[in-house]
């Protein structure tokens, strides 16, 4: 059997996987553009950050954004959480417009999405111990009684692999790679449909990231969650995707099965990023 007949196979029984299914989250059409600094008063210069953008984040898959820094694909994640509102087409989660959004649909959007940032040392508040950071997200929904909420912090620093003594203790006293893990834990509070993780590894040192990667994996499986997975790094992207949407120049260059895009690249950029950009797991990983 050739690769081609090998991945029309495989796509189509993707395809097939999911039809009749409703996308967690959808993009139609897609494009957010932003005013700059130049031009006069009452006509500044605009850039198309994100143009035609069409996605979908599938209930336990796994969806891998890659591109060169300035690609779009974190304006593309901002628009999928909720974080920015697109200037053209149209936002759906769980088959619900929400292009233009209600307070009413940000309540549902932060309980369907969670987001993981790049960097943990920025995305978790410096003056609040654990514990206090993970029970806040259960605080501001209403969620449980105040029994529950502590049970449900205890469930989330193990589920992430960190010792109990953690919820003690305040982010600048916790290594790297353990304040990811608390970001995580964080994100996983509301048990969400999906999760955003924007370079979640970039910020860590290489011998953490192989392990974060893998808690991300773990947790995807166990808890049966969808991942939409940002990264400049394609071999990465290609460790923990399903899928993988190549973007470059604020289009979706290519989108495939990931076994495809690697094995059988359409575009010349994903050509060009499978040539030029070595892997920044850990060698048991390559």
């Amino acid at each position: 059997m050739s690769s081609q007949e090998s991945s029309g196979k495989h796509r189509t029984s993707v395809e097939d996987q999911h039809e009749g299914v409703t996308p967690i989250i959808e993009l139609r059409d897609m494009e957010v553009t932003f005013k700059t600094r130049t031009g006069s008063l009452f006509n500044p210069n605009k850039i198309k950050a994100v143009r035609g953008v069409n996605m979908k984040v599938m209930p336990g898959e796994t969806l891998g954004i890659v591109g060169e820094s300035g690609c779009g694909k974190s304006t593309t994640a901002n628009v999928m959480c909720g974080l920015q509102r697109p200037t053209a087409g149209h936002v759906y989660f769980k088959g619900r417009e929400v292009t233009k959004r209600s307070a009413h649909d940000r309540r549902l959007i932060g309980r369907v999405v969670s987001v993981v940032f790049q960097d943990p040392a920025t995305a978790l508040n410096a003056r609040m111990v654990v514990r206090e950071q993970l029970a806040d997200p259960l605080h501001v929904h209403k969620i449980g009684t105040k029994g529950e909420r502590e049970a449900r912090v205890e469930e989330l620093i193990q589920m992430v692999g960190l010792p109990h003594s953690a919820l003690d203790a305040l982010p600048g006293q916790l290594s790297g790679g353990q304040r990811q893990r608390v970001a995580i834990a964080r994100a996983l509070a509301l048990s969400p449909d999906a999760i955003i993780a924007d370079e979640p590894t970039s910020a860590l040192d290489v011998s953490v990231r192989a392990q974060i990667l893998n808690l991300l994996t773990d947790l995807k499986k166990e808890l049966g969650l969808a991942m939409v997975f940002i990264s400049h790094d394609i071999q990465t992207v290609r460790y923990v995707s399903d899928r993988i949407a190549v973007m470059h120049d604020g289009v979706v260059a290519e989108e495939g099965p990931a076994a495809e895009i690697m094995t059988n690249p359409k575009d010349a950029y994903t050509r060009k990023l499978l040539g030029a950009a070595p892997s920044l797991l850990h060698p048991t990983l390559s």
